[in-house]
């Protein structure tokens, strides 16, 4: 890995308006989930992950707007690992698996199970100009997409489930639960 380790951007900025649109009340990222909120699970998986972390939350009006923030506030770091605050089973193996694999020539790492992209994705901290310049809902899609046209792109398969689940609706909300206390009780 880099000698600057890459930081796990976690946002957290969105206003969960198709949670609530659902039927959900309050804000997602503050629903509780086995006992915590699900924003509270996603920061402990990266806790657990052992790589600096920064939590971005400060009300941006779209994604792309968010992680812009979240790089410029960062931008010493050894790469960016953007993990929606919404994924709160990923598991900590992931996140250190992606970070292992920005190394050169590799400039994102996404993981996927069974052949299903998700998140969190990795950037190089060559990705910092693109990365910054973000705007608007997509995200750092658009950078993602030129990477993978470049063939710059490392596709990590893993068996975590939580790379997929994220929160946008309460049925959403509920199958996470299901999930989360099936692999509770399994460990």
């Amino acid at each position: 890995m880099n000698p600057r380790p890459p930081i796990v951007i976690v946002l957290a900025s969105g206003r969960g308006e198709r949670f609530r649109a659902a039927g959900g009340s309050g804000a997602k990222l503050q629903a509780p989930l086995a006992g915590r909120t699900v924003l509270e699970h996603t920061l402990a998986a990266v806790r657990g992950s052992g790589l600096p972390w920064h939590l971005e939350d400060a009300g941006h009006p779209g994604m792309g707007d968010s992680i812009a923030a979240a790089v410029r506030a960062t931008a010493d770091a050894g790469g960016w690992l953007i993990l929606p605050g919404d994924l709160p089973l990923v598991l900590p193996s992931t996140l250190q698996a992606v970070a292992r694999a920005l190394v050169d020539p590799v400039q994102a790492a996404q993981p996927q199970r069974r052949g299903e992209r998700g998140h969190p994705v990795g950037f190089a901290a060559a990705c910092k100009p693109q990365l910054a310049a973000l705007t608007g809902n997509l995200g750092a899609a658009p950078v993602l997409r030129a990477l993978r046209e470049a063939h710059a792109v490392a596709e990590i398969e893993v068996d975590d489930i939580g790379i997929l689940t994220d929160i946008d609706t309460p049925a959403e909300l509920a199958r996470a639960e299901a999930l989360l206390m099936a692999r509770l009780s399994a460990s």
